[in-house]
């Protein structure tokens, strides 16, 4: 689908731009669609993001220059918190945030409809006890603290969210706590994924080694997969990084390899010649399943979140119902890659293409950007 050229003024609004993974991407389509939209964002270190970035309208906060922002912004929760909650964008008919954190508190007045686009209530709220667990950016010391600042944050997080006109949620996993949160309903659009640059490899090409491809953070639980496959010493590739990679190459054995970060056509080549994929941790979506799909390759993945939605058991993947090691070693003992057929794989793949995601969002917001005559202030 083209892009927008007339119709009405969007903003796009993201909540920090550090990092590269699927919320990013899904952010780029957004701005394919609304070229001339300018995107907010708390921080913005151009160095580690997709080029295309730089074509972009990007405005930061006055977060953008505070010591170690980009490597240690978690540290800055309520500062973050607090500035989307004052930023004031003016001449928008519609604010799209992209949102897992504060992104979505910023203020819209009666001339300006805000969307959500959710990509999943903050885990650091409203999933405090395992996303404490799992972070090592606070100390021990601090935990208790740390505690009751994030219950005050997540009383202003539900206030908030009355204040949101519209929500989207990725996934009907988001569309759930989306309504168990903040007691809303929303509509489901899938994220995009260009499915068609995609494609499965010759049969010959295909090796015999397991593929992961994930930022490298604790919640994703790649430390399942490495030890699954250390057990069963099974060659497993991992592209990837982020702030857990010490931790997991400290207990890597010698059939892992670690690919590091890689280019979209490196990418592309490692899905479509791999065994299978792994996605061993819940997510809100995943991007990867969808990606593997469309390179004729099956998936193994945790029976939680996104991935129900977007594997079919026996048909483009299988599951393991436990987060834990000995679950997925049964799962990979029976698993057999070879008796997937890559046709049906790509044809699952083709339901989240960019083109429906773009024909999804855009009818959306035209219709939302309408104004209503009983909209009132909240």
């Amino acid at each position: 689908m083209a892009p927008a050229e007339t119709g009405p003024r969007v903003a796009l609004v993201h909540d920090w731009l550090n990092q590269m993974g699927g919320a990013e991407r899904v952010l780029l389509e957004m701005g394919r669609l609304y070229p001339g939209a300018p995107i907010y964002t708390s921080i913005y270190d151009p160095a580690v993001m997709d080029p295309e970035f730089l074509e972009k309208d990007i405005r930061t906060s006055l977060m953008q220059v505070m010591p170690a922002v980009f490597e240690q912004h978690r540290r800055y929760l309520p500062v973050y918190a607090a500035t989307f909650a004052r930023w004031w964008i003016g001449d928008a008919d519609v604010i799209v945030s992209n949102a897992s954190g504060f992104c979505r508190w910023i203020p819209t007045d009666l001339s300006t409809t805000h969307v959500c686009y959710c990509l999943t209530p903050p885990r650091y709220l409203w999933d405090m006890r395992r996303y404490l667990a799992a972070e090592r950016d606070f100390p021990a010391t601090l935990d208790p603290l740390v505690r009751l600042g994030l219950e005050g944050l997540r009383r202003l997080d539900r206030f908030m969210a009355d204040r949101t006109d519209h929500f989207i949620a990725i996934s009907q996993t988001v569309a759930d706590r989306i309504r168990r949160f903040y007691g809303r309903t929303s509509t489901v659009i899938h994220p995009p994924v260009r499915v068609t640059d995609f494609a499965p490899a010759p049969p010959g090409e295909v090796g015999d080694h397991l593929l992961l491809v994930s930022r490298l953070a604790p919640y994703k639980r790649i430390d399942l997969a490495i030890r699954a496959c250390n057990r069963l010493r099974l060659p497993l590739r991992i592209v990837g990084s982020g702030r857990a990679e010490a931790d997991l190459r400290a207990i890597a054995g010698p059939t892992i390899q670690f690919a590091g970060r890689i280019g979209e056509e490196r990418l592309r080549r490692e899905l479509a010649t791999c065994r299978a994929v792994l996605f061993p941790g819940e997510e809100d979506f995943g991007l990867v399943p969808i990606e593997a799909q469309a390179s004729g390759r099956p998936v193994l993945a945790f029976a939680g979140g996104g991935a129900l939605e977007t594997i079919r058991a026996g048909e483009t993947g299988e599951f393991f119902d436990q987060p834990t090691t000995g679950a997925l070693i049964g799962a990979l003992e029976k698993f057999d890659a070879a008796s997937y057929d890559p046709a049906l794989l790509v044809e699952n793949a083709q339901g989240y293409s960019h083109q429906r995601f773009a024909r999804q969002f855009t009818q959306f917001i035209d219709n939302v950007a309408v104004p209503a005559p009983a909209r009132s202030p909240n």
